[in-house]
């Protein structure tokens, strides 16, 4: 008799207004990322819209405390959007929704579960998926549903939406979105390129949105405090007009303290560009450059075209003439790269100047053509999220283990923007600067057996150490270390590990308190360390 009970307490004191018909759900990598395709979604829910409610967790919120969370609103519908990062997560969400609810009609979609669709575990748990863009496939799934004329299949494919139809969602950034999380913006959608590794190969055309409607939202949420915008088109400056119109439009708002982030093809850079960006000023634009590989035969094996003469030229460019900052990527474990070619990539790269180079290890996404070279590459990944490469014929497991460390200890050191005089001296050294820094990576790897959760001013000690151990000067250390540590973006006090040394040398006061200048708001902490 107790359970019946506690079911009736429990619908009894759900207070009514929480009543929704239909939930858009999906679990973000962290708080300050927000759901584009979401919004999107909410956008188009036209005379549904009053029974819809958008809400989003992160990974690391307990499972049963969201399915507490969507229950309170008694919902008919639940749509959840997997990603590649939020696969396993979703999937304990949606294992235990279904066991407590199973009257709830439980709808996926997103790029995770739209290929390869019916060999997943959530597959068996969904009463139905969707399949490629869903803009107005859910809202027309959730009026039949709801009319009971639901004659959809399980899984539910339509054509793509002309985006100029489509109902822009930028409104329905909050101003808790704008002041706390990144605002994700588009103009077109789909890739030119046929890059393997990359879902948007599948591509079969660049799409536009109307670039008229999409400025005047933007100049809607300028006007509403945003100032940083990312930009998630593949392809950015594939057509000089359209970036050169967007780019004269930010211009004019520039005294706002504007922060703008692109996705760029490398070698494509013409003058009418040049000539814009280099008005920019500093700390306002960055540009996301997809290298992947300076190996001429794996670029070819993973069908990845570049210009690479005009790469070097582009980043000379904008080196010399801009202050744009630049972000480029390169993959670990593509088919063919050895750690020899990936080591001459890499230094080649570096050469070039970039302020970042994001390296990537492999991730097998599905309905990617990759999975063509499995067997001729014996390429083997992981079989749970994020699906990384594990070994191929030409970087075997343990090789793959070491560019971990080396990917973790690169973003810490390099990346970060918090250790550049350190990174300049490790530059000072003949040879290869991607195996000067391996050595470097070799030498944390033995006092760290984990890469993640390590303090800066551990960090520092490590690098001070190093430095000693490479030069055996112990003045040149603390300089270098001060430099970074103490007088970089962040002012801070000497550390404990250098105070006998600041003591010695007359720099140290006990009654000195750091101070920290006031940060723009337009720049992420990443970019104001770069700046510094």
């Amino acid at each position: 008799m107790s359970q019946p009970q506690n079911q009736t307490i429990q619908k009894d004191v759900l207070p009514k207004a929480n009543q929704k018909n239909i939930l858009l759900c999906t679990l973000n990598s962290t708080y300050q990322h927000s759901s584009f395709g979401l919004r999107y979604i909410l956008a188009q829910m036209a005379e549904l819209t009053g029974q819809t409610e958008m809400i989003e967790w992160t990974i690391k919120e307990n499972p049963r405390n969201i399915v507490e969370k969507i229950l309170s609103y008694r919902p008919k519908i639940v749509g959840f959007g997997v990603y590649i990062w939020n696969n396993e997560e979703v999937f304990e969400v949606c294992s235990i929704l279904k066991k407590v609810a199973p009257d709830i009609e439980l709808v996926l979609g997103g790029p995770e579960v739209s290929f390869e669709t019916e060999g997943q575990r959530l597959y068996q748990l969904a009463d139905h998926i969707i399949c490629g863009e869903a803009d107005f496939l859910f809202p027309q799934f959730c009026r039949e549903h709801l009319s009971g004329n639901d004659t959809q299949l399980k899984i539910v494919r339509g054509a793509l939406p002309l985006l100029p139809d489509l109902k822009l969602p930028y409104y329905l950034y909050s101003d808790n979105d704008i002041a706390n999380r990144v605002i994700y913006v588009e103009v077109s959608r789909g890739c030119p390129y046929k890059c393997e590794y990359c879902l948007s190969s599948l591509d079969k055309s660049v799409r536009s949105f109307n670039l008229d409607q999409f400025l005047t939202d933007i100049e809607m949420l300028i006007n509403r405090g945003a100032r940083c915008f990312k930009f998630v088109d593949r392809t950015f400056n594939l057509s000089p007009t359209t970036s050169t119109k967007i780019l004269n439009f930010f211009l004019q708002h520039i005294d706002k303290g504007l922060f703008l982030h692109f996705e760029m093809v490398p070698d494509r850079l013409p003058v009418e560009l040049r000539d814009l960006i280099k008005t920019f000023p500093a700390g306002s634009l960055q540009f996301e450059v997809g290298i992947q590989t300076l190996n001429p035969q794996v670029a070819i094996n993973v069908s990845r075209k570049n210009d690479l003469v005009k790469v070097a030229e582009n980043f000379a460019y904008i080196n010399e003439h801009t202050h744009v900052h630049t972000h480029a990527d390169l993959i670990v474990g593509l088919p063919g790269e050895t750690l020899e070619s990936f080591g001459d990539g890499f230094d080649r790269l570096a050469a070039m100047g970039p302020h970042e180079i994001q390296v990537g290890i492999l991730k097998r996404l599905k309905g990617t053509p990759i999975i063509r070279h499995e067997s001729g590459f014996q390429m083997r990944y992981q079989d749970f999220s994020p699906f990384q490469i594990l070994s191929t014929s030409t970087m075997d497991y343990s090789t793959l283990q070491l560019m971990n460390r080396f990917a973790k200890f690169w973003d810490l050191y390099a990346n970060s923007g918090d250790f550049p005089q350190f990174m300049t001296w490790m530059k000072s050294f003949e040879g290869s600067f991607f195996w000067n820094f391996m050595k470097f990576v070799d030498y944390l790897s033995e006092k760290y057996s984990e890469t993640h959760s390590i303090s800066l001013i551990n960090l520092s000690e490590k690098a001070y150490d190093y430095i000693v151990m490479r030069t055996d000067d112990s003045d040149k250390a603390f300089d270098i270390i001060k430099a970074d540590f103490c007088d970089g973006a962040k002012k801070r006090d000497i550390p404990p590990f250098m105070k006998s040394q600041a003591i010695a040398k007359g720099l140290y006061d006990k009654s000195a308190t750091a101070t920290t200048g006031k940060k723009s708001s337009s720049l992420n902490s990443r970019q104001i360390q770069h700046l510094s």
